[in-house]
């Protein structure tokens, strides 16, 4: 096995989590917090907007299994990278999206991939994607942890995450455990 690690926000984590949890290769799937000027945020921090946070979900994975350039396309299909602070009705910055890097060749993959999707105008407006290196990760509450596969039948998980976890079927199926 040879283990690495991914960093990812695209909106409210449950989604992301959920989605990155059913892809072959990805080991471990921690809802947390990344990019801010506090130590060890709360949800209610984090969600004040004022913590500068975004949510994130930390992915270890098998590169023998799966490259960080397939998570990279998993990461840009499953989410609105155009849209500045916001994934659908929620808003605010702890809902950018953004990948932070943890090595050079993880910033030049995405740097290289954010170029590439904007110069084939794959989006009707240009990524605002950010790209910043990893820095301190914050684990969210244990509530947040595995959010979908323990509440799926609640409303949020049925109207914002079924959604995306039906285009990742669609999109990457060959992908899936």
């Amino acid at each position: 096995m040879n283990l690495q690690i991914a960093t990812f926000g695209a909106g409210c984590f449950w989604c992301v989590e959920a989605v990155f949890q059913r892809v072959n290769g990805v080991q471990k799937v921690e809802s947390g917090y990344m990019g801010g000027k506090i130590k060890n945020p709360t949800y209610r921090e984090v969600c004040s907007g004022l913590t500068g946070h975004a949510e994130v979900i930390q992915i270890t994975f098998d590169s023998s299994v799966v490259d960080f350039k397939t998570l990279l396309q998993v990461f840009w299909k499953t989410h609105d990278p155009t849209t500045l602070n916001q994934q659908g009705a929620d808003i605010g910055s702890q809902y950018r999206s953004v990948i932070y890097y943890h090595t050079e060749i993880q910033k030049e993959e995405a740097e290289f991939y954010k170029k590439q999707l904007n110069d084939l105008q794959v989006f009707n407006t240009n990524i605002v994607t950010e790209i910043s290196p990893a820095s301190a990760f914050y684990k969210a509450e244990d509530y947040h942890q595995n959010y979908y596969n323990q509440n799926a039948q609640q409303g949020y998980c049925q109207y914002v995450i079924v959604p995306k976890l039906q285009k990742l079927e669609q999109a990457f199926s060959n992908l899936l455990r």
